[in-house]
Formats: structure tokens, sequence, C-alpha cells
């Protein structure tokens, strides 16, 4: 004869984790205001920015993404211009883009 299962703790087991789970994601959610300079914002403007940047177009959504995937990519912290680009909104044309040599800025 099978054993019968115990719903009330695989229902435990899925709570715990997901409660897990969540922990983990406001952990990393709070790296990543961290890393982007973002901490700086008071947190009246990073609420602020982050409504706009729900409510944004596609375009400059898009211009994020890729100023976000420079940031994973180069494993380093933004730049105060980086940073700035991110929670102001950089024009879709510019945003992630790094100065060509000779150009000003460039290092």
């Amino acid at each position: 004869m099978r054993k019968p299962r115990d719903f009330d703790a695989e229902l435990q087991a899925l709570t715990d984790k997901a409660r897990a789970l969540k922990t983990k994601k406001q952990g990393q959610l709070g790296e990543l205001v961290i890393a982007t300079g973002a901490d700086a914002l008071s947190i009246e403007q990073l609420a602020g920015a982050l409504l706009d940047a729900v409510g944004a177009d596609k375009t400059r959504k898009e211009a994020w993404r890729k100023s976000g995937a420079a940031l994973f990519r180069g494993g380093g912290p933004l730049t105060r211009k980086g940073a700035r680009g991110i929670a102001g909104g950089a024009p879709a044309d510019c945003a992630g883009e790094e100065p060509r040599p000779g150009e000003a800025g460039a290092a």
C-alpha cells in the first residue's frame, strides 16, 4: 500500500521556498540600487524615477535595457554620468554608448 501524501508539509515547503525567493529578490534589488549609484538618491526620488520607468515608452525602455546590459558585462559600478542616465532617462540614441577615442569624455 502506498504512503499517503502529506499535503500540509508540501504546502509548507512551497511557502518556505517562495519566502526564500522573495528575500533573495529583495537583496538583489538592493544590490542593484547600490551598484548603479541610485542609493545617492532620496527614497522619494528613487520611487519617482521607478514610477516614470514603469510608464516609459518602448524606445526608452530598450535604451535602459542596453545600458543595464552594459553594466552587467562590465561588472563594475557606473560612473555618475551613467547612473544619472538610468535614473533620469537618457535619450535612446545615446544610452549605453561609450565615447569614441578622441571624442570629449573619452578616457
